[in-house]
This record gives C-alpha cells, sequence and structure tokens, in this order.
C-alpha cells in the first residue's frame, strides 16, 4: 500500500463472502478506516480478523472528518474510506471526503467491488443498452413526481435505490407517471438470505407489493425499463404546445395541450422537455 493514500474500498452488501482479495489485504495494512458507521464496520472487521482503528465519516460530519482525513494523509498514514455496504459516494457518504482530499493534492486510489445497481441489472435481464443511476428519490410527494416525469422521457433505464417504509408510495407514483407497458424490476436484499428479483409490468407493481408483507422489507433497487418507442406530434399539436411553450411554464403547458389536442400528456410533456432543451 502507498504511503499517504486514501483507499476507497467496495465492501459487501450483504453477503461478506463477495468481499475481494485485495479489499482485505487494504483494509489490514491500513493505519486508520475512515468509516459511515463505525459498529456496523466493525462486524466486517472482526469476520475477517481485522484490527485496525476506526473514525466516523457520515452524511452529518463528512465536511469535519474530512479534514480529519486530510491531516491523517499529511501524517503519510495509510487511510481506507467505506461506506456501510457497497461502494462509498454511490448513494452513500465518500464524495466529499474524496473531492476534498483531491483538492489537497493527495492520491486516490479505488478498490472496485459491489455495487446494489449493478448487481440489480446484472439479473434483470433487460433489453436496454444503456441505464440512468437516479438513486433515492424525494421522500416529498410533489417533489418526487416532479422527478418522475423529468427522467420519463430519458431512453434507458431507470435505477433506484428505495427503503422499505417508502417503497409502495415509490412504486405507487412510477406507476402512475410513466407507461403502462414499461417493465418493472423489484430487486430486494440482494446477495442476503431472502434475496428476492421480480420482474413484471409496471402497472402490477403495487399489487406485487401489496400480496405479501414480506415483499415490502429490506432495501430495495427498482429498475424501470426504457419508454417505449414514441411517435411524433401531428402538426397542429405540435403548433399548439409551442405556441403555449411561449407563455407558460413547462407542465402547465403540456397539461393545457392535452386538453386542447387530446393528445397523451407524457408525450406532450416529453416533446416539451425536448423543444425547451433546444
Amino acid at each position: 500500500m502507498d504511503i499517504g493514500t486514501l483507499y476507497v474500498v467496495a465492501t459487501p452488501i450483504g453477503n461478506l463472502g463477495d468481499i475481494s482479495e485485495r479489499a482485505l489485504a487494504t483494509l489490514r495494512t491500513a493505519d486508520v478506516i475512515a468509516c459511515e458507521d463505525t459498529r456496523h464496520t466493525r462486524h466486517l472487521l472482526d469476520h475477517f480478523g481485522i484490527r485496525v482503528p476506526t473514525f466516523a465519516l457520515h452524511q452529518h460530519n463528512e465536511r469535519e472528518a474530512a479534514a480529519k482525513l486530510i491531516a491523517l494523509l499529511a501524517e503519510g498514514k495509510r487511510v481506507a474510506l467505506v461506506s456501510d455496504a457497497g461502494t462509498p459516494g454511490i448513494s452513500d457518504p465518500g464524495a466529499r471526503a474524496v473531492a476534498a482530499v483531491r483538492a489537497a493534492g493527495h492520491r486516490i486510489v479505488p478498490l472496485p467491488g459491489p455495487s446494489a445497481a449493478s448487481v440489480a441489472l446484472s439479473a434483470a435481464g433487460l433489453a436496454d443498452e444503456r441505464f440512468l443511476f437516479a438513486g433515492f428519490l424525494s421522500a416529498k410527494v410533489g417533489a418526487r413526481g416532479t422527478a418522475i416525469m423529468e427522467l420519463a422521457a430519458v431512453p434507458a433505464a431507470l435505477v433506484f435505490y428505495e427503503a422499505p417504509h417508502r417503497i409502495e408510495e415509490t412504486v405507487a407514483d412510477l406507476a402512475a407517471r410513466l407507461e403502462p407497458m414499461r417493465t418493472l424490476v423489484i430487486a430486494r436484499e440482494l446477495t442476503k438470505q431472502f434475496e428476492q428479483i421480480a420482474v413484471m409490468p409496471l402497472t402490477e407493481g403495487p399489487a406485487w407489493l401489496a400480496a405479501d408483507d414480506n415483499h415490502r422489507r429490506g432495501e430495495f433497487v427498482l429498475i424501470v425499463s426504457g419508454p417505449p418507442p414514441r411517435e411524433g406530434l401531428d402538426a397542429e399539436s405540435e403548433r399548439v404546445l409551442k405556441a403555449l411553450l411561449a407563455e407558460l411554464p413547462t407542465r402547465q403547458a403540456a397539461k393545457l395541450a392535452a386538453e386542447i389536442t387530446g393528445q397523451a400528456k407524457n408525450a406532450l410533456y416529453q416533446r416539451a422537455l425536448e423543444i425547451k432543451g433546444g
């Protein structure tokens, strides 16, 4: 291991056997380990007999902890950065600390490993050639709905993370706001004992969750297939939409254009985003 280098180490998302030999060697030879939750990481370290000091670096103290991390690197210490599960900085703390370390001129070495998004995608079996990782949607109903509508036209599979207490609301919103012919993948408890990966039409998602209490337990990755091929708007609908966009906000223009032309609001909204984007 190099001196004065920050090692960004991916750790298992569930099954401890998924950790790499390189990750174990890095953790064993580190002078200190910065971790999201010291108690959680201690369970991992104890399992592999690793006795290295730790300190907390999480979303509520990342700025202060990054300063400590930089000071350790300046002393020539070997520092490893981990999150509770998966790869730091991907819907987990770490990105700000990494940016601060880079700005301070220290070397950063990433160690590849588990990520719930890639694990779910590998087993989804979707035909989409591209995907967009959207992470966690907002817990606020209005903001979540707006975000879904803004993602609706993206020509790629959409990948989300979600917590059990919000899974029903999020899936219901996705089913209500996206085209019904899309496919939904619900992946829960990945790599763990009760792992489950279910593939279904998007509209069946809410019923699948309601059918069994166990379907709503665990940590979730949701994948929605990309939008179906969109037929172009007729000339009159296009003219009406452009005229309204000149005077109104995008969402309002699309809604009013749908009422005037009878075209689907989603299609008009997607076209409006394209027009606004030039």
